[in-house]
């Protein structure tokens, strides 16, 4: 019988620091993505094009930068690094804030992208605690990312309804700053750096986890996944104000109630998966929840429809976002978790960038039919993927572990 030990204080309030850091930063990019579709259109050289390029600019950044910084990590001490990130976001936070056009938003959003730390935090919370410990810690510091995102869709248009869009932009850059104190005062300084596989890339596992189907279907799916987050919320804020009559500043009253009943409709599935058995069943239960949202929230005719296309997708997407990373984690063996979820991470954040800049960019062509037409096709390009033959890959094994 294997003991659980309890975290000592150290790892608690590692865990604890490092999972406020974490929030701070997240809140600070999630803050806009209600905003940008009402708030940018007014400005010089706004295009449905230009606000999703705004809106995924930091996506690009993000997946290009995250693995070299992780890396920079390991040659110059994390904390350096994380300082450095959380000063290129304050950057950014500025220039957008003091941004007059579309295009300064897509300058600053695109570095606050490019202070990428979210490995380089993850390899200190490895460096933190304890191999025994490191899966409950990290699944903390994850559960902290869901919390995030359900604060910054309330806070977003709170600030904004008082401050305006660089209102908001100066309150990231404050979070930013929050940031950098908590790293300074409360976020340990490890003795030793982590050496097993938990965290990093390992160049000598890259070919294997980049061949591995398994992998590679779960890698398609986060593409997927926050592909159609990015694009939709360039038609959702439009929808709330213009279909269902809600005031810009408003809109938190129906994020938060979804989110909230989100939550109520994701934990039966995660019963079901987990304890059940189904985990498959309910895998492709959340894809047909995204694939019906798509319609309902693009061609709602009137607000009810609409909220429930909100619901239905924000139900998908927690359980999406909480079930895909613990897939992933459990198909490789330690030695390759890290570059496995590094490769993951990437998609993911590519998955923001095209969502926003190609969600756009058909939006301004083909208008909203073109823009379902593509998230549609990609629901159901994943749909097909999943279905027997191409099964949820249950992890019986550890993938690329030789």
């Amino acid at each position: 019988m294997i003991t659980e030990h309890p975290m000592t204080p150290l790892e608690r309030r590692s865990v604890a620091s490092l999972a406020t850091l974490y929030s701070f930063r997240m809140i600070g990019l999630f803050m806009v993505l209600p905003l940008l579709a009402v708030y940018a259109a007014d400005m010089r050289g706004a295009s449905p094009a230009m606000i999703g390029l705004a809106l995924g600019a930091y996506g690009l950044s993000q997946a290009l930068l995250q693995v070299p910084l992780g890396w920079l990590s390991d040659q110059v001490g994390r904390k350096p690094v994380i300082i450095g990130g959380l000063l290129m976001f304050v950057l950014g936070s500025v220039v957008a804030a003091f941004a007059d056009s579309i295009y300064g938003i897509v300058v600053g959003r695109a570095l606050q992208g490019a202070g990428a730390i979210a490995s380089t935090v993850m390899a200190l919370l490895a460096d933190l605690t304890g191999e025994e410990q490191r899966t409950k810690a990290m699944a903390l510091v994850g559960m902290s990312i869901g919390g995030s995102f359900a604060l910054a869709l309330v806070l977003g248009p709170l600030v904004a309804g008082w401050a305006g869009l660089s209102g908001v932009f100066w309150f990231n850059g404050l979070l930013a700053l929050a940031g950098i104190l908590v790293v300074l005062t409360r976020v340990p300084t490890p003795e030793t750096r982590a050496r097993d596989g938990a965290v990093g890339v390992r160049s000598g596992l890259l070919r294997r986890c980049l061949t591995d189907r398994a992998l590679g279907r779960m890698n398609f799916a986060v593409f997927a996944l926050h592909f159609t987050l990015t694009s939709l919320f360039l038609v959702v804020p439009g929808a709330l104000s213009d279909v269902a009559g809600l005031d810009r500043s408003v809109h938190w009253l129906v994020y938060l109630p979804a989110l909230l009943l989100s939550v109520a409709g994701m934990v039966p599935m995660m019963i079901q998966a987990e304890r059940r058995g189904r985990l498959h069943g309910m895998f492709l239960l959340a894809i047909g929840l995204l694939l019906l949202a798509v319609p309902l929230i693009i061609f709602a005719p009137a607000a009810l429809p609409l909220y429930l296309g909100v619901l239905l997708f924000f139900i998908g997407f927690n359980y999406m976002e909480a079930t895909l990373p613990s897939l992933v984690s459990k198909l490789v063996s330690a030695e390759g978790k890290g570059t496995a979820l590094g490769i993951f991470s990437t998609c993911q954040f590519f998955g923001t960038f095209c969502g926003g800049a190609l969600g756009g960019w058909l939006l301004g062509r083909g208008g909203p039919l073109l823009l379902a037409a593509c998230c549609g096709g990609l629901a159901v390009a994943w749909l097909l993927l999943f279905l027997p033959g191409g099964a949820v890959p249950v992890p019986a094994r550890a993938a690329p572990s030789r």
